[in-house]
């Protein structure tokens, strides 16, 4: 018998029938299981989805409620931290339930979705982008299911899957800046206030705005040297590729087409293909426009390592003509004044790289301290939040000036 439940009412025993939703809201490469392991109730528990449905004819039903033998083995599994008591009182009976203080904060579980959306993405941009440079007609079905999904992690945790997107190698470089940007135009989208349907529209653009791509010779796209003329004017021929390919599917939006042809204009009308001024470029583009660049001089290519978030910015604000000053101001204000990954100096002389910010604490985020400029020595990493007080950040630094190569990782831990 099937039978829908709630995500918290699964139990060890039973058989899920089916995962709603596509399969990127869940790690499992099977939708029909049994749970048989604590890893695969917990994993369940954490997925992004309110309800699954289960079939009481292959595992077990629900559990009366005075039934928590499950329970009791999932938690001589764990740790036991202290438990408050709930008593929910209804009619002469009372229902007695215990609810243990989160193991994990709320980013730490954020950033793990992420971590699983980034990672389905790949093969759902891999193969749109594969049917593209063999001229067949790109099915937006995935992608649309794709955006969906990353607006939903955006509108929990912006930082969370911005930051890990940022973390891509120069081998998936042109896939993943595909979902960097999709999810910074969203995260931008709900800065400029901008309407459900508009935000969707955003990311759908900034998913596809380098489909073009796949009309440049790869030798000439991931070329480590300088580019000839005739190899760079094959790459800038990406946007008018792009909005060709973008033309051939049936229901695109505007604001796709749009950003796809015009992400590579620039207000002072230096830009191209068409060397637009300011007022002839749609927010759609410039958003893209912001979204593109930062993206791209942030990673690391075949021809330079990427710059840190903090340099990229001060770069950016500086290219007097190329973006849109309202658009910048917003984009600054989206990812952060401090953008998790940055190197920062504390006043008390420590380094630290920005693990985690919130939207209302722009100025104080959390850090994750490494290295003494004092004793000129690495330190035990540590997780410290500057909205506590004791030290704050007093300028960006420059890892290469104390001899850091690498940054420390910006887990939670």
């Amino acid at each position: 018998m099937l039978k829908s439940i709630a995500i918290e009412q699964l139990r060890l025993g039973m058989y899920v029938h089916s995962i709603p939703g596509g399969w990127i809201n869940h790690p499992f490469w099977r939708k029909s299981f049994k749970i048989d392991t604590l890893e695969d109730l917990q994993t369940l528990r954490d997925c992004p989805v309110d309800e699954v449905t289960i079939d009481t004819a292959k595992g077990r039903d629900i559990a009366p409620e005075h039934d928590h033998d499950d329970q009791a083995a999932a938690d001589d599994d764990q740790p036991q931290p202290s438990a408050e008591i709930v008593i929910a009182h209804q009619g002469a009976s009372a229902t007695v339930a215990v609810r243990r203080p989160a193991t994990r904060t709320e980013t730490a579980v954020e950033r793990e979705r992420a971590a699983r959306i980034i990672s389905s993405s790949k093969s759902t941009v891999l193969h749109m982008f594969s049917e593209a440079r063999m001229g067949r007609t790109v099915d937006v079905k995935d992608a649309a299911e794709l955006v969906t999904e990353i607006t939903s992690s955006v509108s929990r945790n912006a930082d969370a899957l911005i930051s890990l997107a940022r973390l891509k190698t120069t081998d998936d470089y042109t896939y993943m800046h595909s979902v960097a940007v999709c999810a910074m135009m969203i995260s931008l989208a709900n800065q400029l206030g901008m309407t459900p349907e508009q935000t969707r529209q955003a990311g759908m653009a900034g998913l596809l705005h380098d489909v073009g791509k796949m009309a440049v010779p790869l030798d000439i796209l991931n070329k480590p040297a300088k580019l000839t003329e005739e190899e760079f004017a094959s790459v800038r021929s990406h946007t008018v590729q792009g909005h060709g390919i973008l033309q051939q599917i049936e229901g695109i939006g505007e604001a796709a087409l749009d950003v796809s042809l015009h992400h590579h204009e620039k207000i002072d009308g230096t830009g191209y293909p068409f060397n637009l001024k300011s007022d002839s470029i749609s927010i759609m583009a410039k958003m893209g426009a912001v979204c593109d660049v930062y993206d791209a001089i942030t990673s690391n290519r075949p021809y330079k390592a990427g710059w840190d978030p903090a340099r990229s910015i001060r770069h950016m604000a500086a290219s007097a003509g190329h973006f849109d000053p309202i658009t910048m101001e917003a984009f600054v204000k989206a990812i952060g004044i401090y953008p998790t990954g940055s190197c920062v100096i504390l006043q008390s002389g420590r380094l630290g790289v920005v693990v985690d910010q919130r939207p209302d604490q722009l100025l104080t985020p959390r850090i994750k301290l490494f290295y003494s400029t004092t004793s000129r020595m690495p330190l035990q990493p540590e997780i410290i939040d500057l909205a506590r007080g004791g030290d704050k950040i007093v300028a960006y630094a420059d890892p290469a000036k104390w001899g850091i190569r690498s940054l420390p990782s910006i887990d939670l831990n």
